[in-house]
């Protein structure tokens, strides 16, 4: 009896003593996991990043800001202009020999000064020989056709007009040189330079002839003259070519009056002048009609052209 009160003691402490400890333990939700990382915090409304910016609205191009209930600004060139003579000869701004240009037209006495004049207005237009045309402004197509020498050869393109040089007689160098114009060599110039060839007479060979050449005239010329005296000079470095611009008339005035040994006209020469002197093409050149490179126009119609340059059409609303 003693042996069966003394068990029943040690099981009660055990029990007691298991029960002591199980309380001691630190409780873990169900499912937990000792090695886990402790979940983070979701952020607060006040913690939230704000939307990105809309992107920015694009900036509005140029051509947008064009009001083509602007007045047409007329450019033209200076009377006695080689390029003026052609120009309103091929649209009929000349009629009955009247010079009908409208009043309210700028006059830019040369090439250099259209380009520039235009490339400054947005609501201009000029005219300038093709040969001269640069990324300062815009060329227009004219009855669907662009300016360009295949369009020229090809008959398409048809406001061109030729490169004349005139003269009474030629000294040794002017000779020398004339000949180099016209060889293989100088056409190869010309070509280069954007305008259309003449026939050649094949490789040039020089004279070596010592002295000098005076040349004066067209602006329009100018540049492939230019060009074209450079390369003579290099092969003959006995001549020396003095180069002047001043118009086709005054060229042609210089020529007629001894002032110049060669005058330069792009244009075909008047009958008075054809009495004075003699007279060769040197090549073709297209004439182009130029806008500012932030009006939206990219051709244009004979009859409007004509219309604008005498004053008819006044706003560019009537040329789009």
């Amino acid at each position: 009896m003693k042996k069966i009160l003394a068990t029943a003691l040690s099981l009660a402490l055990m029990l007691s003593l298991a029960a002591a400890c199980g309380a001691d333990a630190p409780s873990e939700p169900i499912g937990s996991d000792n090695n886990s990382p402790p979940l983070a915090d979701s952020p607060s409304p006040d913690q939230q990043q704000p939307d990105p910016p809309p992107p920015p609205e694009p900036a509005p191009s140029n051509e947008s800001n064009f009001d083509a209930s602007q007045f047409i600004n007329v450019v033209s060139r200076e009377d006695g202009s080689g390029t003026r003579g052609a120009f309103i000869e091929i649209f009929g701004v000349l009629h009955d020999g009247i010079d009908r240009t409208t009043q309210e037209a700028h006059i830019a006495d040369g090439t250099n000064l259209v380009l520039t004049t235009v490339a400054g207005d947005l609501y201009s237009i000029g005219y300038v020989s093709m040969g001269a045309l640069n990324d300062t402004i815009k060329a227009l197509s004219v009855d669907g056709v662009a300016p360009t020498t295949d369009n020229i050869n090809n008959g398409t393109y048809t406001v061109m007009r030729p490169f004349n040089i005139a003269y009474k007689e030629l000294n040794e160098v002017a000779q020398d040189f004339y000949n180099f114009i016209f060889s293989a060599d100088g056409q190869a110039i010309v070509d280069d330079r954007g305008y259309i060839t003449v026939p050649d007479t094949g490789p040039f060979t020089s004279t070596m002839a010592d002295g000098t050449v005076t040349i004066s005239g067209s602006t329009s010329v100018f540049p492939v003259m230019e060009r074209l005296i450079q390369a003579y000079e290099e092969i003959n470095t006995n001549a020396r070519i003095d180069l002047q611009g001043g118009g086709s008339s005054a060229g042609m005035r210089d020529a007629i009056g001894d002032i110049s040994d060669i005058g330069m006209a792009s244009r075909e020469l008047s009958d008075d002048e054809i009495a004075e002197l003699n007279h060769r093409a040197i090549c073709i050149d297209g004439i182009a009609m130029i806008v500012n490179l932030d009006n939206p126009i990219t051709g244009i119609t004979s009859e409007k052209v004509t219309g604008a340059f005498i004053g008819e059409l006044e706003r560019w609303s009537e040329i789009q």
